[in-house]
């Protein structure tokens, strides 16, 4: 029996990143003789196991048979006579196909290495093609390794599979689980902008991808595409280190101009809704988490009225703090507002730009919040005044904090 660690902990390893996880190839065992070293499995599809003290993952040597379309359709072979190369064969990109024996030498049969070196992204064998989970995963790797090109024989792939309609068996966990992934890296335009290549992207989200090409005012959006404005807003997002919902939201909140009717364009009056509406379909049809999806509608429906706050009136601004619900989730509103910093610094020439809305809405919420509702309401001799009572006490300390 011979170990090997492989896969993402070596690709790391060679490029100076921090290990997180280690994962390890068992040549030359059968599950009965994991089970006798005390091991324990975990595999469902094919035999995995935990090491009984470090918990890190051994599977056994495997091979692959295509069997139906879709991530699920194989067939797994796992044998003691199964070599190394061969499971390293059955991998996605040369870059991820690099092992390492117990005695610190490399095994790197599919010169992933040197595609390390020229910083390209570069598919194994032509069984890429059977898992249409791959083209998300070479997204997301372009996300996360953004001085990586994805070769251009491997784009070429992708799109014959968008066309053979290998990304029409994905599953919608599945595909929400990749795009997490990606929005959470350094860049993650540069995943979108993998998946418009190679045509996946308007498989995946239509929504979006019909975004690129819908022109905005210059004056506002000196961009001009919406396909480039929501790019570099998800990128703001994530050079702040925003969370997972704010980013899903800065990518969504203007689904709607992609609807807008072309005789209107650039304008886009209504489009806040419209962008809520789809973005409610997106998430229903992607099993979208609910945090996300909440920030998502709020963000969509919500971002255009928040800039017009300055102008807004004390009852205005504290019937729209009730809107939003911001008395009773403070930190989903301060994740909003975030979300609308990203889409006003997302535009060209306006990545330093102040935020007086936000700051105005903040200084509003805190004077709100700090009314006490059930003094309020114990001082109002009938009940059913008690939701006029508290209104105007918050009322009258917004007006106080806006004279300061």
């Amino acid at each position: 029996m011979q170990t090997y660690i492989v896969g993402g902990a070596v690709r790391d390893e060679l490029l100076g990143f921090a290990v997180k996880d280690r994962d390890y190839v068992v040549v030359g065992s059968t599950p009965e003789a994991m089970l006798a070293a005390g091991f324990k499995p975990v595999g469902k599809d094919f035999p995995v196991f935990l090491h009984p003290e470090t918990r890190d993952e051994y599977a056994l040597a495997r091979t692959e048979r295509k069997t139906a379309k879709g991530y699920k359709g194989f067939s797994i072979y796992a044998a003691p006579e199964v070599t190394l190369e061969q499971d390293l064969a059955r991998r996605d990109l040369t870059i991820n196909a690099i092992a390492r024996a117990d005695d610190g030498q490399l095994v790197d049969p599919f010169n992933g290495i040197a595609d390390i070196k020229s910083r390209t992204l570069r598919h194994v064998s032509d069984a890429f093609a059977e898992d249409p989970v791959r083209i998300l995963r070479v997204a997301r790797f372009s996300a996360r390794l953004v001085d990586f090109n994805v070769a251009p024989e491997t784009m070429n792939l992708m799109r014959q599979m968008v066309e053979a309609g290998e990304v029409d068996a994905l599953v919608a966990e599945r595909v929400w689980q990749e795009l997490a992934k990606g929005l959470l890296e350094q860049k993650p335009s540069r995943m979108f902008e993998v998946l418009r290549a190679c045509g996946a992207l308007q498989k995946i989200l239509p929504e979006l991808d019909r975004l690129w090409g819908v022109p905005q005012p210059e004056l506002h959006h000196p961009e001009i595409d919406t396909g480039v404005h929501i790019m570099m807003v998800v990128d703001y997002a994530a050079s702040q280190n925003f969370s997972l919902p704010i980013r899903f939201a800065a990518l969504m909140h203007d689904l709607g101009k992609g609807t807008t009717p072309r005789e209107l364009l650039p304008k886009h009056i209504g489009h806040e809704q419209r962008s809520a509406n789809l973005l409610k379909e997106v998430c229903k049809r992607l099993r979208v988490p609910n945090d996300c999806k909440e920030l998502g509608v709020m963000t969509a429906k919500f971002h255009g009225k928040l800039h017009q706050a300055p102008q807004m009136r004390p009852a205005t601004l504290l019937e729209f703090l009730i809107e939003l619900d911001a008395i009773r989730q403070p930190d989903r509103f301060k994740d909003f507002l975030k979300a609308c910093e990203a889409d006003s610094r997302g535009r060209a020439g306006y990545a330093g730009c102040e935020t007086p809305a936000a700051e105005l809405m903040v200084k509003v919420l805190q004077a709100a919040a700090g009314v006490d509702a059930g003094v309020v309401a114990a001082a109002c001799a009938e009940p059913e005044q008690i939701k006029v009572k508290v209104f105007e006490a918050r009322l009258d300390a917004v007006k106080a904090c806006l004279l300061i």
